[in-house]
């Protein structure tokens, strides 16, 4: 059963009627939208019910992203940059799926996903009495992190020992303020259906990247399976497909110009509540940081693999979150300044002060409540230097195998309720997997150059990071560092996972001896991040409060990976003067952009099919042509990737997979004029699987007729 906590949720959230509406709703919300003005021809009940199978069932969170539940039998439509790291790691220069794509004839077929989980929310309610109750006022910031930590942890352990076989997770609402423990199911074998060419689900690349217009058929099938009796089970040959409570209906017709859409999914992380001063250090420190840092690997990475396909298939995956993140960043900084974000939120948080002053009571709680906020991210900049050092151990996978090898032997000698998450006995196995796969891809010379360059990054920066730089190789010794390492050998990284931090450093690895002599002081700088954590969020549950009190309003809560609504119109807009974007292209314009070279190319069969005008029930009948993506007004960020793109019968018209590059700027604000979100409209993507690629399989699974 779904248990609502509308207490909690419908009471924070701002209802308004206009065209498009910021915000990313909690599910419990819909009844109170008015959505049936803007276009829902469904019941709010009909989508969202905590007693009857409702639409909500039929989607899912696929690792880090959403997924739609598309057949009775567990078929899943999703992105094809969702499904990436597993058409990559089934990859090899023979059987090269992502080039080529990957069509699963029958069940048989079908391969694993390494290291994918899909859940689906079951049951969510509010647990915040619970968790602050294990708060003192005596306690410093750190230690009130760490009880926070673990009254979270106590309290999913509790909860799944009362499911068998779910998952709960605590999410925060509210900063500081508001808790909701969730529960999934949680299906551990997920296996990969049919994924197009990367020249069709990646088209245009990072060039398009963020871009509108976009031409990219982001999307793939997967599949979840559980164990004969219905039970979440690791991967085996006699799974059977999991059987949803509820399936999306795919509507082969698409939608139009000024249609209703909304999407439901389990969107990242906003930061729509943050204060200027948030603003300020994201403007001009962290995503500097990161787009200097990302593009300098991304280079490297780059002129690596020019000549074997091979290492280009291994640095693959990862490059692509690089120059995901990279772009988006740029985004963002650049509509941060444009749009002069950090004053507007400065000239907002003034009216706040004066709020705060007029009242002798509020003035003497809350008066220094912003500058007090402010010190925080001054000391966060005057520190900067710690961005490198935290960046170290995972910029350089050969440090990154170490350090989680030996924090993970040393966070398996405590209780586990005292561990650190992802050492968990519940997170172990993710932890493990998810390790392993990135050895399959390490590639020594690559990693080689970027942590000769991490060492000159963090000795650069001078006296501050002496005490740890000190402890680093020199650039002489990195050579030998790689050649006497085992940590590139996934048998010996596996066989590494049982041991105590003694026998690690006993076995001489010199990534690992490395690793163990500059531990102390990671621990320290973890220390440090959970004060500042600790205090942060003391402070921003405080401004939660004085800011509802001011604006005589509730708000939506940032995004938080939790199960989420958002609802727009197919709608174009203008990201500058004398310029009209209009909401849908085509694959006569993919066709166009066509020059021979990746990114821009495409399947033979698909440029032959278009001249023939082989274009089945999936033609556009205004556009006369296949509909390649739309642009809409809806409210989206990271994990909004795979969303279903629903019309107002909850029918599947397209799948969301990116926003343009004005509406990076929406995880710190939202704008109607320029926020717009991207989908593969539903027509390209059955038109690949079968018109194209044969696959008429799936299409009669989900229910299309041919």
């Amino acid at each position: 059963m779904k248990t609502l906590i509308a207490s909690l949720l419908f009471s924070l959230t701002i209802f308004s009627l206009t065209n498009a509406e910021e915000g990313m709703f909690p599910i419990s919300d819909i009844g109170g939208l008015g959505l049936a003005k803007q276009g829902l021809k469904l019941t709010a009940k009909q989508i969202f019910d905590t007693d009857q199978t409702c639409l909500v069932d039929g989607i899912c969170k696929v690792n880090g992203c959403t997924g739609s539940f598309v057949s009775p039998q567990g078929l899943i439509i999703t992105n094809h940059h969702c499904a990436y790291r597993a058409i990559q790691s089934s990859s090899s220069t023979t059987n090269d799926y992502l080039q080529d794509g990957f069509q699963a004839k029958d069940l048989s077929d079908e391969i694993p996903a390494k290291g994918y989980t899909v859940r689906i929310t079951e049951s969510f309610r509010d647990i915040s009495d619970e968790v602050l109750s294990a708060i003192t006022p005596e306690m410093s910031y750190t230690e009130r992190t760490k009880a926070i930590e673990q009254r979270q942890k106590e309290l999913e352990k509790a909860a799944e020992s009362k499911h068998a076989g779910q998952r709960a997770e605590v999410a925060e609402m509210f900063t500081g303020k508001t808790y909701v423990l969730f529960l999934y199911t949680y299906i551990k074998d997920v296996r990969l259906v049919f994924a197009p060419p990367a020249s069709v689900g990646n088209f245009g690349g990072e060039i398009d990247n963020w871009e509108w217009p976009r031409h990219t058929g982001d999307f793939s099938f997967m599949r979840a399976y559980v164990a004969p009796d219905g039970s979440t089970a690791e991967y085996a040959k006699d799974n059977v497909p999991y059987r949803p409570k509820r399936f999306i209906q795919v509507e082969p017709k698409g939608v139009d110009d000024g249609d209703y859409v909304m999407l439901i999914g389990y969107p990242g992380r906003t930061s729509r509540h943050k204060t200027a001063s948030f603003l300020e250090y994201e403007q001009t420190v962290r995503l500097p940081y990161v787009v200097d840092l990302y593009n300098w690997q991304i280079d490297l990475m780059t002129a690596e693999e020019e000549q074997d396909r091979a290492v280009a298939l291994k640095h693959s995956s990862r490059k692509k979150g690089l120059a995901n993140v990279e772009k988006r960043s740029r985004g963002q900084l650049k509509g941060l300044v444009q749009k002069n974000i950090v004053a507007t939120r400065a000239a907002a948080e003034a009216d706040l002060q004066s709020f705060i002053n007029e009242d002798e009571s509020r003035r003497e709680k809350y008066g220094s409540l912003l500058e007090d906020i402010s010190a925080v991210y001054a000391e966060m900049k005057a520190n900067r230097y710690k961005l490198d050092v935290e960046n170290l151990r995972s910029a350089s996978r050969l440090l990154y195998f170490a350090f989680s090898l030996y924090d993970s032997a040393v966070e398996r000698q405590k209780d586990d309720i005292e561990r650190e998450t992802p050492y968990m006995d519940r997170n172990i196995d993710v932890t493990r997997r998810r390790m392993l796969l990135a050895v399959r891809d390490f590639h020594a010379a690559t990693d080689q150059k970027i942590l000769a360059g991490m060492l000159t990054r963090i000795r650069d920066a001078g006296e501050k990071s002496q005490d740890f730089s000190s402890k680093l190789p020199t650039a002489d010794a990195i050579p030998n560092l790689y050649a006497n390492s085992r940590l590139g050998d996934a048998g010996f990284v596996e066989s590494c996972f049982d041991k105590t931090p003694e026998q690690l450093e006993s076995m001489n690895d010199p990534a690992i001896s490395l690793i163990a002599s500059l531990y102390p002081k990671y621990l320290e700088l973890r220390d440090q991040s959970k004060a500042i954590e600790g205090q942060l969020d003391e402070l921003y549950g405080n401004l939660v409060t004085v800011k509802q009190d001011f604006l005589k309003q509730n708000f939506v809560p940032d995004a938080n990976a939790t199960l989420r609504l958002t609802y727009g119109h197919v709608n174009g807009y203008s990201p500058q003067d004398a310029v009209h974007m209009s909401p849908m292209t085509t694959l006569g314009g993919a066709i166009a952009k066509v020059t021979g070279e990746p990114p821009f190319v495409l399947p033979k069969s698909v440029i032959e099919k278009h001249a023939q005008r082989e274009f089945g029930q999936f033609m556009h009948p205004g556009l006369k042509d296949v509909p390649t993506a739309i642009l809409y007004d809806t409210d989206t960020t990271g994990g909004n990737s795979g969303s279903p793109i629903l019309n107002g019968e909850g029918r599947l018209v397209g799948v969301n997979f990116d926003r343009a590059f004005e509406a990076t700027i929406n995880d710190f604000a939202w704008n109607e004029s320029y926020s717009r979100s991207i989908g593969v409209d539903i027509r390209y993507a059955l038109w690949i699987t079968g018109e194209v690629f044969g696959a008429n399989h799936l299409l009669n699974e989900m229910g299309v007729k041919q």
